[in-house]
């Protein structure tokens, strides 16, 4: 249920695309900053995985409290959205925005911390009689457990999607007004995510209360089916290195970002990759040699893949001003994509089962180029020549349902063998602790990326039309730099997750 939860945390993606051009003046680059600010909660799942495994009888109450932040960051948008002069009043609606994007994060990453660790739990290592799994059965295991959870997270944006199409159905004929009430009532309608997330718990108290039922009714006492369904977990010691490590992350990164020092996203992201790397070795000691290797060269290539820079919001506005794509269509793409995703997880499973990393994360990469070249085409106007040329049938819309049904799977499947390797490899006293640690350096990667996006949106500047609250044109729309950031970003795409395979094998490293 968390990760379904996740999953429906789209919800509010469109509207808040809409929301940001058509009211708030946030540049480009500023939106690229704040989604570099917006990736440092998921860096931070290193003390919050250690402190779910030191808490882990409490495991319910951190999902609560992470479910209660959610809620907070919608509450905030909602009343935004609905009383704006009252916002402003104690801050601008610029900072409020920040707050909320930043609040959002925290509480999804408390929830994931909990249901990662958890993935690890549910694959069983002795077979009915007692015999042992082998290692190929349990890493297949994983697979599909993994690939379970991206299913249900996927599962979510589907719902979100359909949800999105019955809210936008009439979006094109609304009004101002119209659009403020249905705006606000999208977040409010989003409180079913943090729902979501509790009613898991609620459904696992009902599942446990019914299999303690049938255990005294298969002859047992009521304390030996409560300990048998509850096994004592043995204590575990708090690890000092990454307390004191996680400590200095918190430090560090909050001081910088509260200074204003000129790079100081720069010195977060550098300070924060050595303290990771740091943290990662520390838990990794007690491997050999061999497997040693195998998570440097692993988390190399997983890193150079997930670090490749994307073209930022810019793209949605030129969609939105040029191409003329509206909210229904979004959300058109968005449930295209999410079923194709779902059927691409499972026609691959077993190749990814199969195959290593870095073979995955060569096609991964490959596919993803080839797949960026319609957008670009569209930059240069192709779609107009399409159009004439099939009597209206190729238009930009056509066009964008290909490449989305085309390119919707790659991001889903790029992230199980990442998970699939992290839960075979965890510990089980300390599983939330080792996804925690090796998936902040993953999602550091996502900050290199946001910061590359801003690079980009830097070099190349791409600026929406704005007006004020009477309607008149503050400033006009330029796209004229749009096409040189789309090869920008789509030859580092390229060049990077490539970079990182032919450093893994020069050092002779190897992957998972």
């Amino acid at each position: 249920m968390v990760y379904v939860a996740a999953g429906v945390q789209g919800m509010t993606g469109i509207v808040g695309t809409f929301y940001v051009k058509e009211h708030l003046d946030l540049s480009a680059e500023f939106l690229a900053a704040l989604g570099f600010w917006a990736g440092i909660p998921w860096a931070l799942k290193m003390p919050l995985g250690h402190l779910v495994d030191l808490l882990w009888k409490f495991k319910s109450g951190l999902v609560v409290f992470g479910a209660c932040l959610i809620a907070a960051s919608l509450l905030i948008m909602a009343q935004l959205i609905q009383s704006p002069d009252v916002m402003r009043s104690f801050m601008n609606l610029g900072a409020w925005y920040v707050l909320a994007t930043l609040l959002a994060p925290i509480g999804y990453v408390l929830q994931d911390a909990v249901a990662d660790a958890m993935t690890t739990e549910a694959i069983p290592r002795l077979k009915s009689k007692g015999d042992p799994y082998s290692e190929d059965e349990i890493h297949a295991m994983h697979v599909t457990m993994q690939t379970l959870g991206r299913v249900a997270f996927v599962g979510g944006t589907i719902v979100v999607a359909l949800i999105n199409m019955w809210v936008f159905a009439d979006s094109s004929n609304w009004i101002e007004s119209e659009k403020k009430v249905m705006y606000r009532d999208v977040y409010l309608y989003a409180l079913i995510i943090p729902a979501l997330s509790v009613s898991g718990l609620i459904l696992a108290k009902w599942f446990k209360a019914r299999e303690i039922r049938q255990l005294v009714d298969s002859g047992l006492t009521l304390q030996s089916a409560q300990d048998l369904l509850h096994p004592i977990v043995s204590q575990i010691r708090p690890n000092q290195a990454l307390l004191y490590g996680s400590l200095l992350f918190v430090v560090f990164t909050v001081g910088i970002g509260l200074s204003d020092l000129n790079y100081g996203q720069e010195m977060i992201f550098i300070g924060s990759l050595l303290i990771v790397i740091f943290l990662m070795r520390k838990i990794t000691n007690a491997l050999d040699i061999g497997s040693q290797k195998v998570l440097i060269g692993t988390a190399i290539v997983i890193f150079c893949f997930r670090a490749t820079p994307s073209a930022g919001p810019g793209v949605n506005w030129w969609s939105i001003d040029v191409l003329g794509f509206d909210q229904l269509f979004f959300s058109w793409l968005a449930l295209i994509g999410s079923v194709l995703s779902l059927i691409g997880m499972f026609l691959l499973r077993a190749q990814m089962a199969k195959h290593s990393i870095i073979l995955l994360t060569l096609w991964l990469t490959l596919a993803g180029t080839i797949l960026s070249l319609p957008q670009l085409a569209m930059s240069f106007g192709f779609h107009h020549w399409a159009s004439e040329q099939s009597n209206g049938l190729i238009n930009a819309r056509f066009i964008a349902v290909i490449d989305t049904a085309l390119e919707s799977p790659l991001g889903q499947i790029a992230m199980i063998p990442l998970l699939t390797w992290i839960a075979n490899s965890a510990p089980q006293e300390l599983k939330a602790t080792y996804f925690a640690v090796m998936t902040s350096f993953a999602n550091l990667a996502l900050s290199a990326s946001q910061l590359l996006t801003k690079y980009l949106n830097q070099i190349f500047t791409i600026n929406r039309e704005t007006k004020d609250a009477l309607g008149q044109t503050l400033a006009n729309a330029d796209y004229s730099e749009l096409s040189a950031l789309l090869i920008s970003a789509m030859v580092l795409g390229l060049l990077m997750p490539v970079a990182g395979i032919l450093i893994v094998k020069m050092f002779r490293l190897k992957c998972a």
